[in-house]
């Protein structure tokens, strides 16, 4: 059980690392800065962190779990930032892969 912990820790630390990133890419995307600004060039150095964290991610779960944990949490967090800072809506599909991805991620755990 402690191995799940942790597991899920490093995959939900992962999904933080890279939202952070894809923030900082989608901030600099839309304030048409080049691909070698500041802000594109700090999105992609916390990808690369973000790989790190997969490692140790993986040596605790299944690369099914821990790429369930990740998806959900990555998918929600996007989701809820473009709503909340870049105006985007949210239509039927999104709610439902919203709902598919929680469904998923109780089905591994339970199942861990």
């Amino acid at each position: 059980m402690t191995a799940l912990i942790f597991g899920f820790a490093f995959s939900l630390t992962t999904a933080l690392i890279v939202i952070l990133g894809d923030y900082l890419i989608k901030v600099a995307a839309d304030g048409g800065q080049p691909v070698h600004s500041t802000l594109v060039i700090t999105g992609c150095l916390l990808y690369a962190a973000s790989a790190v964290m997969w490692y140790f991610a993986l040596l605790h779960v299944t690369l099914a779990q821990a790429g369930v944990a990740y998806s959900m949490l990555t998918l929600l967090a996007l989701c809820i930032i473009g709503v909340l800072y870049f105006d985007e809506q949210l239509y039927f599909r999104e709610y439902a892969g919203i709902g598919c991805a929680l469904v998923a991620m109780m089905l591994m755990v339970r199942l861990a």
